[in-house]
């Protein structure tokens, strides 16, 4: 069986990107992508991570993006960070406050939440940066613009809610029209690090829609309606604003509106849409 998937891999990461990412669609939708002529979101995607706009590395990139969003809308809307070192060395991890979140800046889901550092060690923490740093995030999905970030490990302040656990994401998927008001769909995931992790999705008046995206399963009753909604709309329209199409993605934590990232490929093409008819639906926004 090890041999077996040994050489899946092998055969796989020897398959040119444009072929990868059709089997894998494939897989992932239950069709084959039409990736000369687009028309479903997730064709889209695919189209952006075979040719990716020149702006999507750096503001991929989550360290170098912090720049681009003080620019924009100001630096008290980032997390403040509480290292980025060009090596993590065991004088860093002792500088480090006694709650924090460890992250890496060149992809998806390198994120690991410190709720009490002496629960932890530097050993541990060295490990896991390792391997992070060693893992090609374009060979995973062949997004290629993350060929292009310089990776490094930094250090966040944590963000928790009075019950302890972390605020929701709410991922704000915004299509620029060519005329007119963005449209905007908003992905909510609720208890990301804990054992009941949902998924569902508002229209930018807050009414929950009929839509899944992806593995997450809804919430049993929708949420209530962020009292800073405006607010966020606003600040994810104006990140959003030179973009085609861009998910801002923002946390409403204490009383304040915090960035967390820009993803222009969501899901690389791959986060299947339900009903199927909202690919489409999404697609023609773009």
């Amino acid at each position: 069986m090890t041999l077996s998937k040994s050489l899946i891999h092998s055969v796989r990461d020897l398959l040119p990107d444009n072929l990868y990412l059709s089997i894998y669609h494939r897989r992932r939708i239950g069709r084959f992508p039409k990736m000369r002529n687009p028309t479903t979101f997730n064709e889209k995607i695919l189209r952006r991570c075979l040719e990716p706009d020149p702006r999507f590395g750096d503001l991929t990139d989550k360290l170098k993006v912090r720049e681009y969003v003080a620019g924009k809308i100001g630096g008290e809307y980032l997390v403040p960070l509480a290292a980025e070192p060009s090596d993590f060395t065991r004088d860093v991890f002792d500088a480090l406050p006694s709650a924090f979140v460890m992250k890496a800046n060149h992809g998806s889901g390198f994120v690991h939440l410190v709720k009490d550092k002496s629960q932890t060690s530097f050993e541990k923490l060295d490990a896991l940066a390792k391997s992070w740093l060693s893992t090609d995030f374009y060979a995973i999905a062949r997004e290629r613009h993350y060929r292009k970030i310089e990776r490094r490990i930094f250090f966040e302040a944590l963000l928790t809610e009075p019950d302890g656990k972390v605020p929701p994401d709410l991922k704000f998927h915004v299509f620029n029209k060519q005329s007119g008001d963005p449209k905007i769909f908003i992905l909510v995931i609720t208890d990301r690090f804990g054992e009941s992790t949902r998924g569902d999705i508002y229209d930018a008046d807050w009414n929950r829609l009929d839509i899944s995206i992806g593995h997450y399963k809804p919430s049993e009753a929708p949420a209530p309606r962020p009292e800073k909604l405006d607010a966020l709309l606003a600040v994810a329209r104006k990140l959003a604003s030179d973009f085609e199409f861009v998910r801002v993605d923002l946390y409403d934590s204490n009383d304040a509106i915090y960035f967390g990232e820009l993803t222009f490929t969501p899901g690389a093409g791959m986060f299947r849409l339900r009903p199927d008819r909202v690919d489409y639906e999404w697609g023609n926004l773009m």
